[in-house]
């Protein structure tokens, strides 16, 4: 579910693919029939190419070595997930299709076809935009600057929602800080039974952990002037998770 907030300055989908791939520390590996889970065995190159690390008894390096050389023959599936506990926590997902080749003791990854999707759709990803974009700077700090917001400054994440419009936080139980890229900070607005997301963006876009504190200090600064809304329920109700 999604509200009707309106989003502004978000990320290209080229460049929300690289930030997915950036950030991920695991992925799903589907060839020859088989599917296999790795953890902490890949990595990307500047051009978006993903290297595979798997031991020599993988059956994914014998798939790799028997199949036709470029033929699409495996799937690679990353997930992002959000590093604050909320509902939905599935932000995006990510889908490489290709074909591998051994190199050097690790299998390099050939795309053919990149597939974005999220809870706004999925797309289809242009193989030339995506080896060109770059990972948003913020992605590989995201996990530790929202967990830092969410435990250490619930006050100036109640205090951010005086920038939401008010039938956005109608019957809200929690709102919780989902995502953050250079262009903005968005909100995970629970309710009973139900989620949206709303976005906040920042006055211009921030490069570095540095910038981003100063854009974060703007939008404190709009919200300590803002009327406050009515104040979040903070009943949870049967069957609320």
């Amino acid at each position: 579910m999604g509200d009707s907030q309106s989003w502004a300055a978000v990320p290209a989908a080229a460049e929300r693919a690289r930030s997915v791939l950036a950030a991920s520390w695991s992925c799903a590996v589907t060839a020859d029939g088989g599917r296999e889970e790795f953890v902490g065995a890949h990595t990307v190159d500047e051009g978006g190419r993903v290297i595979l690390h798997v031991p020599e008894d993988s059956a994914l390096l014998t798939a790799a070595i028997c199949a036709p050389r470029g033929e699409p023959s495996a799937v690679l599936e990353f997930a992002d997930v959000a590093p604050v506990p909320v509902r939905g926590r599935i932000r995006a997902r990510l889908w490489l299709a290709g074909w591998f080749t051994p190199e050097e003791g690790h299998l390099a990854f050939h795309a053919t076809r990149v597939v974005l999707k999220e809870s706004t759709g999925a797309v289809v990803v242009d193989l030339e935009e995506f080896a060109g974009a770059e990972p948003d700077p913020l992605a590989t700090a995201e996990a530790q600057l929202l967990t830092h917001l969410a435990d250490a400054h619930p006050d100036a994440v109640e205090r951010l929602t005086r920038l939401v419009r008010r039938d956005s936080l109608h019957g809200a139980v929690r709102v919780q800080p989902l995502a953050v890229d250079r262009h903005g900070l968005t909100l995970r607005v629970e309710r009973a039974r139900a989620h949206g997301d709303v976005r906040l963006p920042f006055h211009a876009p921030a490069d570095d952990v540095g910038q981003l504190t100063e854009r974060m200090h703007v939008l404190l600064t709009q919200a300590a002037a803002a009327a406050c809304p009515r104040a979040l329920q903070r009943q949870r109700t049967d069957g609320d998770g």
